[in-house]
C-alpha cells in the first residue's frame, strides 16, 4: 500500500494553493510525513530593463524574505498547531523545473499540487506549471481541482 512519507506541496499562495496544503495535511497526518511547502520566484530578468544589478539583487533578496515570511504566514493560519512538520522552502527559477527539482533532490514520495494558479488561465485548462509537473514528475501527482467560488 502506497504510504508517502515526504509530500511536497508547491505553492503560489493562491486559495488553491492553499487547499493543496489542507489536502497534503490530511494525508500527512494520516501517514506521519513531513510536507515541504515550496514556493519559487520566478526567474525574472530585470536586468533587461536597465536596472543597475544592485538594485535587481535587492529586489531578489526581497522577495526571498517576504516570500519566507508569507510561507510562515500560510503555515501558521492554515495547520494552526497541527503535529504534522512542515518545511518551508523558496527557491529561484522556472516554476516547474524547480518544483521538479525540489521533488528529486529530497526524495519525495507524493506532490499535491492546485490545478490552477494565480495566471488566471481559462477555467477548464490545466495551469502550465501543472501540467509539466504532472508529465515529468518521477513520483505520483495529486492534482488538486479548482474550487468554483
Amino acid at each position: 500500500m502506497f504510504q508517502p512519507r515526504k509530500i511536497l506541496v508547491p505553492t503560489d499562495f493562491s486559495e488553491d494553493a492553499d487547499l493543496a496544503f489542507r489536502t497534503a495535511l490530511s494525508i500527512a497526518g494520516n501517514y506521519e510525513a513531513r510536507i515541504f511547502l515550496l514556493h519559487v520566484i520566478g526567474k525574472q530578468d530585470l536586468a533587461d530593463y536597465c536596472l543597475d544589478q544592485n538594485i535587481v539583487d535587492r529586489v531578489l533578496n526581497e522577495s526571498i524574505v517576504f516570500s519566507n515570511d508569507k510561507l510562515q504566514e500560510v503555515i501558521d493560519r492554515i495547520q494552526q498547531g497541527g503535529i504534522v512538520k512542515v518545511i518551508p522552502d523558496v527557491r529561484k527559477g522556472q516554476p516547474y523545473e524547480e518544483i521538479l527539482n525540489e521533488a528529486s533532490e529530497r526524495k519525495i514520495d507524493l506532490i499535491v499540487i492546485a490545478s490552477h494558479g494565480k495566471t488566471g488561465l481559462q477555467k477548464y485548462l490545466i495551469g502550465s506549471v501543472t501540467e509539466k509537473v504532472m508529465k515529468e514528475a518521477k513520483c505520483p501527482v495529486l492534482l488538486i481541482p479548482r474550487q468554483e467560488k
